[in-house]
């Protein structure tokens, strides 16, 4: 969702397939899956993967990017290290696990931080997988802290935008496979993505999923009770889990806070937060990160793919742009862990 490097065309996107995502769910959950679910299988990866389902069962995920980096006319602003740690710091306290966008423009600093500030797992991001300095600054960084680094995202809605051919994406998984064979790999896509018999060969080059599940761009989400839309996230973990046997941690879900004329509120979010812990209870298996650490404004001015304004985009964070709680924190609980 979050267009960390250019354009904002995943929130149009999204908008724009809602209807056709609502058909193909409806369509999925009631077919039985007769085909075996794919499950890779890398040693050189376990390790890591290990320390990943054991952050998704005993932490907490926030899904992460640096409030002092801006995208605006496609660009970008360089994050700041100091407000990155003030970011940080804010976090801590209820969440220690992060799910990263990008690895440039100072985003390549977050591991660095996250580790002084006692964070158990980070999941960096790879905005552009052809982007030789993005992904060499991602394996330099995993490299500086192994036992911090438990993944790498490649990609956030590649395959959905068709932006590379299928060939060359596959072919640049296992490139990236055979530079750091003990990194888990994942890729962002919405989930229907992954539906299809199709999708196969990619699942089979993947060490977990992270799909993204936006229950409010459905068109029965304004009146649904939060109990429904948390069984709709459920649901489609559900799916998922019938063709991938690895993990699945759900990068991005929610709901934002506003604009109120369209049926979002800070009270909103919390309920639906309050329902998707209910629902999805953590394990080794299958997670959800909340999403998204903080409003951007910067989004609707970014959001050039589509005519018209789009407001939601700014208002998808727990806290605000001035790093004020919102309602939901008075409903996720401080850690207790011992990071």
């Amino acid at each position: 969702m979050v267009a960390v490097w250019g354009s904002g065309r995943a929130g149009a996107a999204r908008r724009a397939r809602s209807s056709f995502v609502a058909l193909l769910l409806g369509v999925a959950i009631t077919t039985v899956t007769t085909a075996e679910p794919v499950c890779a299988d890398r040693p050189s990866a376990a390790p890591a993967l290990e320390r990943l389902t054991r952050a998704m069962r005993d932490g907490r995920f926030i899904t992460y990017q640096p409030l002092s980096l801006r995208v605006v006319d496609g660009r970008a602003t360089r994050a700041d290290p100091l407000s990155i740690r003030e970011d940080l710091s804010v976090l801590r306290p209820r969440f220690d696990a992060l799910i990263t966008y990008g690895a440039l423009n100072g985003a390549e600093a977050i591991p660095d931080i996250a580790a002084l500030l006692h964070y158990r797992a980070v999941v960096i991001g790879v905005w552009n997988p052809f982007d030789d300095t993005e992904v060499d600054a991602a394996l330099a960084a995993a490299r500086r802290h192994p036992a911090l680094v438990v993944g790498l995202a490649v990609g956030n809605e590649w395959s959905f935008a068709r932006r590379p051919r299928a060939a060359e994406l596959a072919a640049r998984f296992e490139a990236l496979q055979r530079r750091a064979p003990e990194l888990p790999l994942a890729t962002a896509e919405p989930f229907h993505v992954f539906y299809p018999p199709s999708a196969a060969p990619l699942l089979a080059r993947l060490d977990f999923l992270l799909p993204i599940v936006h229950p409010v761009f459905q068109p029965w989400f304004r009146g649904a009770p939060a109990a429904n839309v948390a069984g709709f996230v459920s649901g489609v973990l559900d799916e998922l889990g019938r063709r991938f046997c690895g993990p699945l941690l759900v990068k991005e879900t929610g709901s934002p806070t506003a604009p109120a004329a369209d049926g979002f509120s800070g009270e909103r979010q919390a309920e639906i937060y309050r329902a998707l812990a209910a629902a999805l209870a953590p394990s080794r298996a299958r997670a959800f990160s909340y999403f998204a650490a903080f409003d951007a404004p910067w989004r609707v001015a970014d959001e050039q793919a589509a005519p018209g304004v789009h407001p939601e985009e700014a208002h998808w964070g727990l806290y605000d742009a001035g790093r004020t709680a919102k309602p939901v924190i008075a409903v996720i609980p401080p850690l207790v862990s011992g990071y």
